[in-house]
C-alpha cells in the first residue's frame, strides 16, 4: 500500500512539472536577456537555463520539486491550505481562481518532505507564477507550518524564495506574516535545526525581509534579483546612481550577504553536500 501511495505521489509531482516546464518541442524561445533563440528542446534539457548565457528563466514549484528530490520521495505538506479574502478586496477572489486555474496553485507556495540523496528534509518552494510569489496569509502559515514539522521530526529545512514581497490585498495581515515567519524560524534555528535558503529572481520585499534573510546558509541562483525595494525606488529615494549590478545574486555575494551563487545544474549537488556535512557533524 505504501508503495501505492509513493508511486502516486511520484506521478502527481511529474505531471505538474511537465505541465510547469511544457513539453519539449522544436519550437525557438528567445532568450530575455540575451534575445538568442534555443529550441525550447534545449531550454528543457538545460533546466530553463539559456544555453547561449545562461540567464536563470524562473521555474515553477513543483518542477523544481523534481529536479531537487530523489524520484519517488515527494510528499507534499498542507497542500489544502488555501488564501482567504479578510478584507473582501474588490476582485481579489477572481484574481485568485484565475490564478490557480493558470498554474494549478491553491497559493504561491508548495512545501513537501522528501530525500535529497538519501537525506530526508522539508522544502517550501515559492512560485512567482502566482501573484508573483507574494506573502499572504496562506504562504506565511504554509512556511510557519513547516519549519514547526521541520522542527518536530528535526529534519534540515531549505527554503527556495522567490517573492515580489508582502500580499496587498490582504493589508496589514499579510504583513503579519513576516513576525510570525521569522518567529518560527527562530524556534527551529533554537531547536538546532540547519536553515538552508536558496534565493531565486526575484526574492524582495517583506519575504527578503523576514524568513528569506534568516538562513544558516544562503545560496542564490546567478542574476537574482534581492533586495527589499526595488533598485529603481532606491535611486529615486536617495537620488543617487546605483553601482553596476547592484541587488544581483553576485555582488550580494562579493559584500557577504549570500554565501554562495549557485547554477540551476549544481543547486542539488551542492545541497547534497551540505546535507552530507551535517549529518556528519550530528554524528559526532
Amino acid at each position: 500500500m505504501n508503495y501505492f501511495f509513493r508511486q502516486r505521489r511520484d506521478r502527481l509531482l511529474t505531471y505538474q512539472a511537465m505541465r510547469e516546464g511544457k513539453i519539449p518541442s522544436a519550437r525557438k524561445i528567445p532568450c530575455p536577456r540575451c534575445g538568442e533563440d534555443s529550441s525550447a528542446l534545449d531550454w528543457s534539457r538545460n533546466r530553463q537555463v539559456c544555453p547561449r548565457c545562461g540567464f536563470h528563466k524562473p521555474i515553477g514549484a513543483y518542477y523544481r520539486l523534481s529536479i531537487i528530490l530523489d524520484p519517488g520521495t515527494f510528499q507534499e505538506l498542507e497542500e489544502k491550505l488555501e488564501p482567504a479574502d479578510p478584507l473582501n478586496f474588490p476582485g481579489y477572489p477572481a484574481k485568485l481562481a484565475v490564478r490557480e486555474e493558470e498554474t494549478g496553485l491553491r497559493d504561491a507556495a508548495v512545501a513537501a518532505v522528501g530525500k535529497i540523496m538519501g537525506h530526508k528534509a522539508v522544502c517550501v518552494v515559492l512560485d512567482s507564477r502566482f501573484f508573483m510569489g507574494s506573502m499572504g496569509t496562506a504562504v506565511g502559515e504554509k512556511v510557519t507550518r513547516a519549519a514547526e514539522y521541520a522542527t518536530r521530526r528535526r529534519l534540515p529545512l531549505i527554503i527556495f524564495a522567490a517573492s515580489g514581497g508582502a500580499r496587498m490585498q490582504e493589508g496589514i495581515l499579510s504583513l503579519m506574516q513576516m513576525a510570525k515567519t521569522s518567529a518560527a524560524i527562530e524556534r527551529f534555528s533554537q531547536a538546532g535545526g540547519l536553515l538552508i535558503i536558496c534565493l531565486t529572481h526575484p526574492t524582495t520585499g517583506g519575504v527578503t525581509a523576514s524568513f528569506a534573510s534568516l538562513g544558516d546558509i544562503t545560496l542564490a541562483e546567478p542574476g537574482a534579483l534581492i533586495g527589499f525595494a526595488g533598485p529603481r525606488v532606491i535611486q529615486q529615494t536617495i537620488g543617487q546612481s546605483l553601482p553596476q549590478g547592484f541587488q544581483q545574486a553576485e555582488f550580494l555575494q562579493e559584500h557577504g550577504f549570500v554565501d554562495q551563487v549557485v547554477p540551476r545544474a549544481q543547486m542539488r549537488p551542492t545541497l547534497i553536500r551540505l546535507l552530507d556535512l551535517h549529518r556528519g557533524r550530528r554524528k559526532r
